[in-house]
């Protein structure tokens, strides 16, 4: 099932917060992508409905198996994006501005040698 880009920030920035503070909520991914509390609260449903998430009755939010796998892969692609960014000597801001929305449309075959070249690169420069 594909899941749409928005879909995809959401389940990044869970995963974000959930490695970085321990827990994540409505109201820490509200924050962290700077929408409303309303618009999160719609998303999550939605989420919770496609078996992406399961929300806590303290309102905790976890990524289930499926939403795991699709927010670590789009977290792994901003991460390389970014850093391969940085290494051709952009900014690390614009850097990570520029990853997050290269991230989700970049095709698997593109990603793959990319990543390639990555490695080969790292490995002769040390």
């Amino acid at each position: 099932m594909r899941v749409h880009e928005s879909a995809e920030d959401y389940l990044e920035a869970i995963l974000m917060l959930t490695e970085r503070k321990g827990y994540a909520r409505s109201v820490d991914v509200a924050n962290e992508l700077g929408f409303s509390k309303a618009s999160v609260s719609v998303a999550m449903k939605k989420l919770r409905e496609s078996g992406h998430v399961e929300m806590a009755a303290d309102g905790g939010l976890t990524l289930t198996e499926a939403g795991l796998e699709v927010a670590r892969r789009i977290y792994d692609r901003h991460r390389l994006l970014t850093d391969f960014f940085v290494r051709l000597g952009v900014d690390p801001k614009t850097a990570a501005r520029d990853a997050c929305r290269v991230e989700h449309d970049l095709s698997e075959e593109t990603f793959s040698r990319l990543v390639e070249h990555a490695r080969k690169k790292i490995e002769k420069d040390g």
